[in-house]
């Protein structure tokens, strides 16, 4: 039976290994430090949501100046100050992305950052038109880590009144049938919230539920609106009367979005959603086929505990099943990641990079290796399945960036056979040892070491 094991926790559920790492004692550090002030997200901080809103204000107000004008000095000046507010943006979004790595290359042990990915990607956004739809990484760090410990109500709460969240699944096309606005408009019911809500977010697809279900949940989120890129509640698209979703009636009492909060309780508690969550975050964690008991463990401690997420992490960390020694190919992102970590790059350094050295030493190599940053194809998110990662290209792609990268970040490479235990820990595979002890140069050893299957898996 497998058991705890300090430095594959690090490994898997957190950020990876690095040469100052104080390896937990037990599963339980990895809940107290979650449990500690999240220092890192103070020190180095994140756009706001509002911060790219303003921009986006700024440039739409410059289009109407240059609509207005024909002098054409005006329209000189105005194209200029344009261009600088979407340079602000593509600033906005540099930061975002090297805050975001100085973090969990920062985080002694990482849970907090694995986990604010994982549900980041449960409740996938995908950029959209305009700048404000580009604030991804924002959505998350709003939405998602303030609650990582929280009830999944309260973060399913928060996710639902998220801009980003409702223009991604078209929410903000949707109006009640008997509404004021689709009478005036001529604009119906559209279900696409409605059905990730069930399938994707709490439920799961083949759950207990109908097509009437999915129906009349649309019927009772039509009132969620984004106004300017900002979340609005508009009782013109509310669609009025009752609304039976999953045998329970809400509506009909003129409170509107306390009634899309009561569903998300009643969603959040129902058996099927604590089935889903369990799985998923199995699946994630450990592998792609996860013991089953694991799953069962997980869902009934996360019922007991009236859907507290600390107490559905503690199931996963206390289980033998979490503890298998094969775990799953990391994500590119995450497998860069922790290769930084491994190197012993500084979150400093991260932040000192140039926004062109971040693109092309972090950003780009994982879109050949399969996961354009911030870009999933769908919104259920990246795939969870080795088979998807494990591909000619995407290989390919992980064995150049192994090879080519750290002598690009690093003024000088460490030693092979002491790296080797850095980045495996005590105890690594004999032929990447062999391999590492062997190499001609320490540009190969290194290489050799994060391009082995041992450092890309969990």
């Amino acid at each position: 039976m497998a058991v705890f094991d300090p430095y594959l926790a690090v490994r898997r559920f957190g950020t990876g290994l690095a040469a100052d790492t104080a390896v937990p004692g037990n599963a339980g550090a990895l809940l107290t430090d979650l449990q500690q002030a999240d220092a890192l997200a103070a020190q180095f901080d994140m756009p706001r949501y509002t911060d790219y809103l303003d921009i986006e204000a700024q440039v739409r107000e410059l289009r109407r100046a240059k609509r207005e004008t024909e002098e054409a000095a005006e329209i000189a000046r105005i194209d200029e100050a344009t261009k600088t507010q979407k340079s602000a943006a593509s600033a906005l979004q540099s930061k975002s992305a090297k805050a975001r790595i100085a973090r969990a290359v920062g985080a002694p042990i990482g849970f907090r950052d694995r986990l604010e990915w994982f549900w980041a990607d449960h409740f996938t956004v995908r950029g959209i038109g305009g700048i404000a739809g580009s604030a991804v990484s924002s959505f998350s760090n709003e939405a998602i880590r303030p609650n990582l410990t929280a009830r999944f109500a309260d973060m399913l709460r928060a996710v639902v009144v998220q801009p980003l969240m409702l223009r991604s699944l078209d929410q903000d096309r949707s109006a009640g049938p008997r509404s004021r606005f689709a009478k005036r408009r001529g604009m119906g019911l559209n279900e696409n919230y409605a059905r990730e809500l069930i399938e994707l977010h709490t439920l799961g697809a083949g759950a207990s539920y109908t097509q009437k279900d999915v129906v009349e949940l649309a019927r009772l989120l039509a009132g969620l609106g984004v106004r300017h890129g900002a979340f609005q509640w508009q009782d013109g698209r509310a669609e009025p009367g009752e609304k039976h979703v999953l045998g329970k009636v809400y509506g009909g009492n003129g409170q509107g979005l306390e009634n899309v909060f009561a569903v998300v309780e009643d969603l959040a508690r129902h058996p099927d959603t604590a089935r889903h969550l369990a799985r998923k975050m199995a699946v994630h964690f450990v592998s792609d086929a996860p013991d089953p008991g694991l799953v069962t463990h997980m869902a009934a401690r996360y019922r007991a505990a009236d859907g507290d997420l600390t107490a559905l992490y503690a199931a996963m960390l206390e289980h033998p099943g979490a503890w298998e020694p094969v775990g799953n190919v990391k994500w590119p992102l995450e497998y860069v990641i922790s290769g930084i970590k491994a190197l012993g790059v500084t979150p400093e350094q991260i932040i000192a990079r140039s926004r062109r050295d971040i693109q092309r030493g972090l950003i780009a190599p994982t879109r050949l290796m399969g996961q354009t940053y911030q870009r999933p194809v769908g919104p259920d998110g990246w795939a969870e399945d080795d088979a998807a990662w494990i591909t000619p290209q995407g290989i390919a792609g992980r064995i150049q960036w192994a090879m080519d990268a750290p002598h690009k970040m690093l003024d000088r490479l460490p030693d092979p056979r002491a790296f080797l235990e850095v980045a495996l820990g005590p105890n690594p595979p004999e032929p990447v040892r062999f391999a590492a002890f062997n190499a001609e140069n320490a540009r190969e050893g290194v290489g050799l070491i994060l391009a082995s299957s041992a450092f890309q898996r969990r």
